[in-house]
């Protein structure tokens, strides 16, 4: 389903390539995998937002990833929502890269492209904790999509090499307050 709740403002079409899923982890789904980010450590970052990197780091200075930015495996947790978003046709490949971001309040994240010639043709996003707005913007034009708690957004084609995107470091979306908001972000790497 694309079908885009933009908190009561003006409808936008879905961007060419872009797939929302409203609820692609339920609550006790999210609850768990929550459980099992939170055991794990957050390393030190240069970010203002707290980050884990799993398959292999992404060096956001140099804006690359190399064969030897491996940190190992997925783990199992995260090994099996790799597995599914490969059966599900959301990637060609297993993806093998990803990314937790963590959100509190006030925390955004500037417009960027993924990464060209580091990322494969898909990226997807799973949403957990609280919804926020995220903004897509092309040669002027904007789109806003809010992202639900347990969507997952994955873009491709248009989506994911023409529009960049973007979330507003603020803690309030159309008066409805952010609370602590984690995503995960899949990729596959080119090497």
């Amino acid at each position: 389903m694309t079908q885009i709740d933009l908190f009561n403002s003006l409808p936008a079409a879905p961007l060419p390539g872009s797939t929302y899923v409203p609820i692609w982890a339920g609550p006790y789904e999210q609850t768990k995998l929550l459980e099992e980010i939170d055991k794990r450590s957050w390393p030190l970052s240069d970010m203002a937002r707290r980050v884990q990197h799993y398959g292999y780091r992404y060096d956001y200075k140099a804006k690359r990833v190399t064969k030897d930015m491996s940190v190992g495996p997925l783990p199992g947790f995260l090994k099996d929502l790799a597995e599914r978003l490969r059966s599900d046709g959301t990637f060609e490949a297993e993806p093998d890269q990803i990314i937790v971001n963590e959100y509190e309040p006030g925390q955004g994240i500037s417009a960027h492209v993924d990464c060209i010639p580091c990322f494969g043709k898909t990226i997807a996003t799973l949403s957990m904790g609280s919804e926020c707005e995220m903004e897509f913007e092309k040669d002027g034009a904007k789109r806003y999509w809010t992202l639900g708690i347990g969507s997952l957004l994955a873009l491709s084609g248009e989506a994911r090499y023409e529009w960049s995107h973007t979330i507003r470091a603020r803690t309030h979306d159309h008066r409805r307050p952010r609370t602590r908001r984690v995503s995960i972000t899949f990729r596959t790497v080119i090497l």
